[in-house]
């Protein structure tokens, strides 16, 4: 392929008809579970064809078959249980010296969380959400309020719902005419059990292995259905700022991540690499980012990942210049990199021009062809948790795929216009 290829992070907004549903399964409000397929069918079907339309080339299924991009593990797995948490938003949300630093505007933040979360439990004249409420471990559990994960039995995975996804998703890329190797399903890394509690495991190393071999089955399951594999670890690098603001040490942390790491290798065991994104960022959340740590000081643990694909923040303003560590850090051989071009961390629609800037940039240090063109994560983090309007989304990824064609041009010249 003589030009530079775009994908995204993963989550996209879902529907009305589908959020409706959604709010109705986390109430625990009667629905017709018919008329529920039914939907969420066409939801997959219409975000598969819009992608198509948009021109993306690496695409996905929205997500629109889950709560958020992490609980729906939960709901998957046995030896799981939610408990209601009180105190609301605040009292789950991990340390940070960011919060620390920043209390007055994260009161306000968790404020508007919470008043959004009680707003989207009453659906307006129209069946659309009056807002959309939190939905992800970041910012509560669900329009009802906080809740907590706890691991109280062996867990082992149900694959009925992966599926049911895996189905919905290869019948709507087989009506839009795309390649089930051109598509992708996100899954969660095993240090995302960061929000599930082990009340079971006798250790936290036998813990976080369990937990990976009951994703190795949902992994083996998605590549075995010749579908690429997403993993993605927003926990892994947010850690360390939550440790550090508890006096804990940078060794305290990479003792932690390392774990994790080898447990996430654990669960990508006897799966093609080729096959495998590894998607990281730094807790994706709107706020100051402050105190995120710096790429640079971990990128050997994202490098161990076995992955051909790394995912990466490196659109927003606290992470953009981090691109120029690939200067001096080798990137392997036959890996490529898929940096975030478009954020969903501001509503601004990045001009195509700037975009064709930070791919070719990227790719005159590591080669024009191990660039994909990206975003910094998803554009919804839970089915009501919207970084940015539905319209702003759609706008972002078109100006992704023109500044790719930019790029491109410039990188390829007259051949890449074919």
């Amino acid at each position: 392929m003589e030009r530079i290829p775009v994908t995204h992070a993963g989550s996209l907004i879902r529907p009305a008809e589908l959020l409706s549903f959604l709010s109705a399964i986390d109430q625990g409000k009667a629905f017709d579970s018919a008329d529920y397929r039914a939907a969420l069918s066409r939801a997959v079907a219409d975000v598969v064809a819009k992608q198509v339309e948009t021109g993306i080339d690496v695409i996905d299924d929205g997500e629109m078959g889950k709560s958020t991009w992490i609980t729906y593990l939960y709901e998957r797995t046995t030896g799981l249980e939610s408990r209601p948490v009180e105190g609301g938003f605040a009292s789950i949300m991990p340390a940070s010296r960011d919060r620390q630093h920043f209390p007055g505007a994260y009161a306000e933040l968790d404020s508007l969380d919470e008043r959004a979360a009680r707003a989207s439990t009453s659906l307006g004249a129209d069946g659309d959400l009056g807002r959309p409420g939190a939905a992800d471990p970041e910012e509560g559990d669900g329009p009802g309020g906080a809740s907590e994960w706890v691991c109280t039995g062996p867990m082992t995975y149900d694959k009925t719902a992966l599926g049911r996804d895996i189905a919905n998703f290869k019948a709507a890329l087989d009506a839009a005419g795309k390649a089930h190797s051109e598509a992708f399903l996100p899954v969660v890394a095993p240090a995302s059990a960061y929000w599930l509690k082990n009340e079971y495991y006798p250790s936290d190393e036998e813990f976080v292995y369990a937990l990976a071999d009951a994703l190795h089955e949902e992994y083996k399951g998605i590549t075995d259905a010749g579908l690429l594999l997403q993993v993605d670890d927003a926990v892994l690098m947010h850690e360390a700022d939550t440790m550090l603001s508890k006096g804990q040490s940078w060794e305290d942390y990479r003792r932690w991540a390392q774990l994790r790491v080898d447990a996430l290798n654990h669960a990508l065991r006897g799966l093609p690499e080729e096959q495998i994104r590894y998607h990281i960022c730094f807790g994706s959340w709107h706020g100051p980012h402050a105190y995120d740590p710096p790429l640079r000081d971990s990128v050997d643990l994202v490098l161990q990942v076995r992955a051909k694909y790394y995912l990466m923040e490196q659109a927003n303003p606290r992470h953009e210049h981090e691109w120029a560590i690939w200067e001096d850090v080798t990137l392997p051989a036959d890996k490529v990199l898929v940096p975030g071009v478009v954020t969903h961390h501001t509503n601004v629609v990045e001009h195509p021009e700037l975009v064709a800037q930070r791919l070719v940039r990227l790719a005159n240090v590591v080669g024009r062809d191990r660039v994909m063109g990206g975003t910094d994560c998803g554009f919804a983090q839970g089915a009501f948790v919207h970084r940015v309007h539905e319209e702003i989304q759609w706008a972002k990824l078109a100006s992704l795929v023109e500044g790719a064609r930019i790029a491109s041009r410039e990188l390829w010249g007259v051949k890449a216009e074919a």
